[in-house]
């Protein structure tokens, strides 16, 4: 079985030459990426043999609620779903939907071929050799385009997992998009990726256009966060008392471990500073009591939906329209 070697962390550092110029007509936009997977245990180690569904049969009532507010999902398919012969059916009006879109999202450990050993670290994509990570996106490639009826040009990465190959893996095998980073986080000690030098602007890495899902500084501080909030991190509840304080917030964009009021006021710092396409996201587990930290009951079930009636209210008030993939393909 594989193992992952140890080298230092991938810290991907985006051309200011390659950041994608959106023109005049596009306006200011919002997309939201639905990672739409398997359950498991979040607490737990991972195991291969974590694959049920259970929770894909709520997507075709979230699906509709989504598009009843005018927000298309791109939903980023992993293997255990696309194989699951329940998902044509349960998938049917993203199918049809034409601001939505079937996309392919790699979690290794459930991906076969399963050559590698199932650790934390193995299970950033990018850490895998280049022929396993190549050998996975080609299994999970052809798994969606049977789903989808045509092979997925948009992808990410389970765990936000991109390596030094992945681009270009990706450019080969004809994706368009990748909405695998997300703007400064860093999952280096946990041996993922280091995305601390991504900001929210998406650039192009060749013919693939990189889409970072949105995080926003908050707080008086917030125009020295990318600076200050790595220090911060190093510290002892150094980023509470910043937070409590209303000096500095990270904020990602997700209904998930995040308020409603937060991600208001993190939509406007967005918009106040020019940001013109906002990527928002959550996990398709949430959509069912019990499946992730962030819906543990129906009370939280309902807050989660609050937030989305909220924010989705907020970005049409604001002009904030949302953009499909397709649309963002043909501006970029």
């Amino acid at each position: 079985m594989v193992e992952a070697a140890s080298p230092p962390p991938y810290r991907p550092v985006p051309p200011a030459a390659a950041s994608v110029r959106w023109p005049d007509g596009f306006g200011t936009r919002f997309a939201i990426a639905v990672d739409v997977e398997e359950e498991f245990d979040w607490g737990a180690p991972l195991r291969r043999a974590n694959r049920a569904t259970t929770a894909l049969a709520a997507f075709p009532d979230a699906h509709r609620r989504f598009a009843d507010a005018g927000a298309g999902l791109a939903c980023m398919i992993d293997y255990p779903i696309a194989v699951d012969p329940r998902a044509p059916e349960l998938l049917a009006g993203v199918l049809a939907d034409r601001r939505s879109e079937i996309g392919a999202q790699l979690h290794a450990w459930v991906t076969p071929p399963d050559e590698e050993v199932v650790s934390g670290r193995n299970s950033f994509q990018g850490n895998l050799p280049r022929t396993l990570e190549a050998a996975k996106i080609d299994r999970l490639t052809t798994a969606v385009a049977a789903l989808a009826g045509r092979p997925p040009r948009a992808f990410r990465a389970g765990r936000y997992g991109i390596g030094p190959a992945t681009h270009a893996l990706l450019s080969e095998r004809g994706y368009s998009i990748d909405l695998s980073p997300r703007a400064r986080y860093d999952y280096s000690a946990e041996g993922g990726p280091d995305f601390g030098a991504v900001g929210n602007a998406a650039w192009h890495d060749g013919a693939l256009v990189v889409l970072p899902a949105t995080t926003v500084f908050t707080g008086r501080l917030r125009a020295i966060g990318a600076r200050l909030h790595p220090i911060a991190a190093r510290l002892p509840r150094a980023m509470g008392a910043l937070a409590r304080t209303g000096l500095l917030s990270r904020v990602p964009l997700t209904s998930e471990g995040v308020s409603a009021a937060e991600a208001v006021a993190a939509i406007d710092k967005a918009l106040a500073t020019g940001e013109r396409l906002l990527l928002f996201g959550f996990h398709s587990p949430s959509l069912v009591p019990g499946h992730t930290p962030y819906v543990r009951d129906t009370v939280d079930l309902t807050r989660f939906w609050q937030w989305w009636d909220r924010v989705l209210a907020h970005l049409a008030r604001r002009s904030v329209r949302h953009a499909s993939i397709e649309e963002i393909l043909a501006a970029r």
